[in-house]
């Protein structure tokens, strides 16, 4: 017999009974879904091999891809907290959804001697595991799966043809934290104790493609070349003939600018105004933000520009707009090394303004998903109730003395490594969410937010009935024209190792 629980009939119709029954119900039928699209992506196969577990494997009860899985389907439904973990252990279908191991294996109770989970992974293993993940390599690994959950989704929706162009949007975002995470600092721009990331993603594809966690104070621009030319360099191998690289105003410093010039690399980002940038401009600017010049519509006027900064002279156009109604004009700037002949200034607009796009993307994760990212060095003071001596010295596995102080700056470089390692699971979490959302659009030719996604297609109510050994899962009759058009789209998704050719 199962806990008994007592409830009293709601006030508003009292011929409503509430009643806690024993059947195997679960509200997050999409993490079957999820699981779908990570096996039909070749997510597991890829990360299985390349993660390294330091654990003891005859002491291992949850194996590495339930860890990865367990923690990358929670934050895609919705539960970002560890804790909640604790109280899912049993949702039958997370079970499901989770394990590797096939029939209704992983809803039988585990016999004596036998290693295998019962239950989802606990919110302590999922934190030790976070920690062990949080290695430089497994780091590198999980933050490569990115472009591979990318590349496969886009070379499966192409039939194995190679893009012609393709648009890298790079950008950084803040995301505010509370205590006293190692590298959160307050930030000026956003009044606010933050981390500054960096993030890369796919145009108007909406893939994330990268993530770096920086300090909270760290300019935008600050370590972006080796990130950005990381990216560019898996884009013409993996996705695309020619890549153009797009930034915000943050991003146009020489060194930067020179990389991609020397690469080859288009590039279009906006330049912030300055004194020296309106005096070149003034003659256009006086003609439609003054006296009886002044008329609404749009213009761009091409200059030749070299800030004190740079080391050579650069196309800028310049933009101005009077919107119908608005008491003042407003313009801007962009800086491009794609020429006039290529692209004209009209066209170079219209480029520069589908970063909406990627701007959506990133809107999209900080929100639904809420990458929450607390991880801070909290040593131990007590230990079962008895008090722990201080802090001392230790000596390393090469015998060196390892100071005090040494182990407080391992353990905040740690854990920000930890967090850093959040950050990407999340955007690995995202990146799934967008290939049901790009599936959903495929099938119903109607756009879908991911917010929508998970509202209307992930938190689906189910129920699990078993029959010998056959698992059936239930979904309401109102959820399933939305899952057949999925599921028909998910069956016939096929990746492609190679390019066949140019489309």
């Amino acid at each position: 017999m199962g806990a008994q629980y007592s409830f009293e009939g709601p006030e508003f119709n009292r011929s409503i009974r509430i009643e806690a029954r024993p059947e195997r119900l679960s509200s997050d039928a999409g993490a079957l879904m999820l699981r779908e699209v990570a096996e039909r992506l070749g997510l597991l196969t890829w990360l299985k091999p390349r993660l390294d577990d330091p654990r003891d494997p005859l002491l291992v009860t949850h194996p590495t891809m339930d860890v990865v899985l367990t923690t990358l389907l929670l934050q895609a439904q919705g539960w970002s907290d560890q804790d909640d973990a604790d109280r899912l252990r049993q949702d039958p279908v997370l079970r499901l959804a989770v394990s590797s191991r096939g029939g209704d294996a992983a809803l039988r109770p585990r016999t004596a001697g036998e290693q295998s989970p019962e239950g989802l992974a606990s919110q302590p293993t999922l934190s030790r595991a976070l920690a062990w993940l949080s290695s430089e390599t497994n780091r590198r690994v999980l933050d490569n799966a990115l472009l591979h959950t990318a590349g496969q989704r886009i070379r499966a929706a192409n039939q194995g043809h190679r893009l012609h162009n393709e648009t890298l949007d790079i950008d950084s975002l803040p995301i505010e934290v509370f205590g006293e995470q190692p590298g959160s600092e307050y930030n000026g721009h956003y009044h606010a104790n933050v981390y500054h990331p960096l993030v890369a993603s796919l145009g108007g594809q909406r893939d994330l493609l990268g993530v770096m966690l920086r300090p909270g104070s760290l300019h935008t621009a600050a370590d972006a070349i080796p990130f950005i030319l990381d990216k560019v360099a898996w884009m013409k191998a993996e996705v695309c003939q020619r890549v153009t690289v797009r930034m915000d105003a943050g991003f146009p410093d020489d060194k930067l600018l020179l990389a991609l010039e020397e690469k080859g690399i288009r590039y279009v980002s906006r330049k912030a105004t300055n004194p020296a940038l309106d005096k070149l401009a003034q003659a256009h600017l006086d003609r439609h933000l003054s006296g009886s010049g002044r008329q609404e519509g749009l213009w761009c006027y091409e200059l030749r520009y070299q800030a004190a900064s740079w080391s050579r002279v650069r196309r800028v156009v310049l933009v101005i707009q009077v919107e119908p109604g608005e008491l003042f004009a407003r313009h801007f700037y962009l800086v491009t090394n794609i020429s006039a002949l290529q692209l004209p200034a009209l066209s170079l607009l219209e480029l520069y303004r589908q970063r909406g796009n990627a701007e959506a993307a990133m809107g999209e994760w900080k929100s639904v998903l809420a990458p929450a990212l607390s991880s801070s060095p909290r040593p131990k003071k007590t230990y079962r109730g008895k008090p722990l001596p201080p802090p001392a010295p230790t000596v390393d596995d090469d015998g060196e003395v390892v100071s005090v102080e040494d182990q407080a700056l391992e353990a905040r470089r740690h854990s920000f490594q930890i967090n850093e390692t959040s950050l990407i699971l999340s955007a690995l979490a995202y990146n799934l969410m967008n290939a049901i959302r790009k599936t959903a659009e495929a099938g119903t030719h109607e756009g879908w937010s991911i917010r929508r996604t998970r509202e209307q297609i992930l938190k689906v109510g189910a129920q699990v009935l078993l029959h010998a050994r056959a698992v059936t899962v239930a979904i309401p009759e109102s959820s399933a024209k939305i899952w057949e058009v999925i599921w028909y789209k998910l069956a016939h998704l096929k990746v492609r190792p190679l390019y066949l050719k140019s489309s």
